[in-house]
């Protein structure tokens, strides 16, 4: 079970540096590359960086959880 969660951990930990990443800072970034830079004139940012926004807060969720999971499993084990 804790080789299961640490795997989970290593993963989701690639991703969300990889969805960190593909954020556009004050330059712009790896999501232009995948429409993020075309910005509406309505204001507010465009729906392939808010569909990223809500994507790295998933995984970010997940990542978290799988840690204190892993907390709680190596307590217990202990």
């Amino acid at each position: 079970m804790v080789l299961g969660f640490s795997i989970a951990l290593i993963v989701f930990s690639l991703l969300m540096m990889l969805l960190v990443l593909m954020h556009k800072g004050k330059g712009g970034g790896l999501s232009d590359m995948f429409g993020g830079g075309m910005q509406s004139s309505v204001g507010g940012s465009s729906v392939a960086e808010r569909n990223l926004d809500r994507i790295t807060i998933v995984v970010g969720l997940a990542w978290f959880a799988c840690i204190v999971v892993l907390g709680i499993l190596m307590k217990v084990n202990n």
